[in-house]
Formats: structure tokens, sequence, C-alpha cells
């Protein structure tokens, strides 16, 4: 694509990102969220292939049915109480159609099933784009409103997000499918504690893009797509490959690491609120992403002998890149113990 185009859309998708999280009114929180959409869908289907397009179509109605619903939320809710406010959405039934559009953005289950074929079906580094950045006016929305929002229905919602976001991404070869599925569990943590402390869920959304962005980095640096590509990768950049298995079991949330903090936070609120059933069944379910991290772990540092037909050689790294996989690399890793310094930035 060319360099022009495409830093036109990247800057209109934080265009669009800021609108949405600066903006009191709904219809420019609405506007904030169509520039998004308008702005991904170019970067999804660059490549022209067939399963581009298909992802780029499926995005683009599935995006456009959610941005519907939140214009009808706010619409109603501003028909009973005449207020365009977003932080005074008090009517129930609005409330109610909010919460089902921003799963619909977001790809909670049960409107997760767009989510893992479009990131199948598009590059790595916009698949980056529509993990992180994509779902920050959506939670941004849910966190101004988390007041009004029904917390039974957001906390079934989590349930089974943690659960399918597992259970669907045991069997998957593709890496893209599997981050796709790893991407709903974890929504599924940050939405069951959106209306108890709605910081932790922007706590556990930076961390959870930040660890994402090091992993996609990561494996668009060593051009790795599926499973059997990635068993042959250590012979490219081995290093890499070695704080990659350590950002993955951060990712699923193993103690000494950074992905730990959310996830210890979050089951403390829990307790706190007298949910303790809640906390214990969404841990179990998150033993089942822990699976399949620990596959792609196992498969990213098992030494078989490379074979050379398989993969592109890499001659030299792109070093702007290497820096930012560096910084991120850290942070994902080595967070845990300055644990308490995030709390009061937070």
């Amino acid at each position: 694509m060319n360099p022009q185009a495409n830093l036109i859309f990247i800057i209109s998708l934080l265009l669009g990102t800021t609108i949405t999280i600066s903006s009191n009114h709904w219809i420019m929180a609405w506007t904030g969220l169509e520039i998004n959409t308008l702005a991904i869908l170019p970067l999804i289907s660059k490549s022209h292939h067939p399963r581009a397009i298909e992802a780029a179509t499926k995005y683009f109605l599935t995006q456009s049915a959610a941005s519907a619903l939140v214009l009808f939320s706010s619409m109603t809710n501003a028909w009973h109480t005449g207020q365009w406010d977003i932080t005074q959405l008090t009517h129930p039934t609005s409330s109610l159609i909010l919460t089902s559009a921003i799963a619909m953005k977001l790809g909670l289950v049960p409107f997760h099933f767009w989510f893992p074929e479009v990131l199948q079906g598009s590059p790595l580094t916009t698949g980056l784009l529509l993990s992180t950045i994509m779902k920050l006016p959506p939670i941004a929305l849910l966190y101004m409103t988390s007041h009004s929002l029904n917390p039974t229905l957001l906390t079934t919602l989590a349930i089974l997000s943690t659960a399918l976001g597992g259970w669907m991404g045991l069997n998957q070869t593709q890496i893209r499918k599997v981050l796709a599925f790893s991407s709903i569990s974890h929504l599924g943590w940050m939405a069951i504690i959106i209306v108890y402390n709605p910081k932790l869920t922007l706590l556990n959304f930076y961390l959870y893009a930040m660890m994402t962005a090091t992993i996609f980095l990561t494996l668009n640096t060593i051009k790795v797509l599926k499973l059997s590509t990635l068993m042959t990768a250590w012979t490219k950049i081995p290093s890499l490959n070695a704080m990659l298995l350590l950002t993955l079991l951060s990712l699923a949330g193993l103690p000494p690491l950074t992905g730990f903090l959310p996830k210890w936070l979050i089951i403390q609120e829990l307790t706190k609120q007298d949910m303790a059933p809640a906390a214990t069944l969404i841990s179990l379910l998150s033993l089942l992403s822990l699976f399949f991290y620990l596959r792609l772990a196992y498969c990213t540092t098992i030494t078989l002998p490379p074979h050379t037909t398989n993969h592109m050689k890499q001659w030299r790294t792109n070093k702007s890149t290497s820096i930012m996989i560096a910084i991120l690399t850290t942070m994902s890793v080595m967070l845990l113990p300055i644990s308490p310094i995030i709390l009061t930035i937070v």
C-alpha cells in the first residue's frame, strides 16, 4: 500500500479513537467509532486476497450493526430522559442495548464469531491494531457508563467469554486465531470487573495491549503465521524466541510475570464484592487458555532441526522495531515487582 495512504489511515484511526475517548455527547462518540471502522477497512483488505476481502466485509457488517445499536441506545435514552450526555445513561433498556452493542464491537461471547475470522484474514500489523487500539474506544464507553450497567449480564458475558475463548483456542493451528481467542478470554476478565472497579479494567486492558503488541511484533519480525513454522523459527533470532516464550507465559498470567498482576487484582476485588464463586469459576476457566499458551510456548522453544524450505531467511532486522520489541518485552515480563507504583499511577 502507498505509504501516504497508509499514514492517512493510521492518523484517521488515532483521530477516531481520540474523538470517542474525549467526547461527552453520544453523537460525537458514535462519529469516532465510525471513523475508526472506515479507517481500518482498507488496512484489513490491503492484500487483495479473497480471505482479506471476506474479513473486511465481515468486519464492516458487524461494526455497522454495533454502531446502529449504539445510536439506537443513545436515542432511546434521550427520548426517556432528555439527556445526550454519555455519563447520564440511566434508562435500563438503553443500558441493555448499549451492553449488547459494545459486546459486538469488542467480540464478547455471544457476539464473538466475527473476530477470529477477521483476525485470520488480516496481516499481522493490522491484527495488532484490531486487538489493541480498536478495542480502546468501546472499553472507554463502557468505562464512562459503568455505573449504570447491569452487573448480572456483564458477569454472564464475561464467564462465557473466558470459557469459550479458552475452549475454542485449544485445537487451533493458526497463531492469529489462537491470539483472537486469547483476546476474547481476556475481554471476559475486563468485563467482569467493569461495574465494580472500572480502573482495574483499564489497567488490565493496558497490560493486555502491551503483551499482545509484543507478541504480534515478534511474530511479524520472525515472519511466522502458524504453529508448524513457529517450530523451526528458533534459528532466525534465538534470543527473541526465548523472550517470546516468557511473553506468552506472561499473557497466560503466570505469577512472577506482568500478566499475573491484573488477574490477581481482579480476583481480589471480586472476593471483596462477595463474588468468590465467580472469581473461582473465571480462574478455573483461564486454565483452558493457559493450555494453548503453553502449547505455543512449547512450539516456540522446541529445537527441531530447521527445514530451510519452510521459511525465509532473515538477513537483517529492522532497527526501530527491534528497539520497540526490546522495550515492550522487558515491560511484558518484569512489571510485577513495581506493581505498587503502577497502582498509584492508575
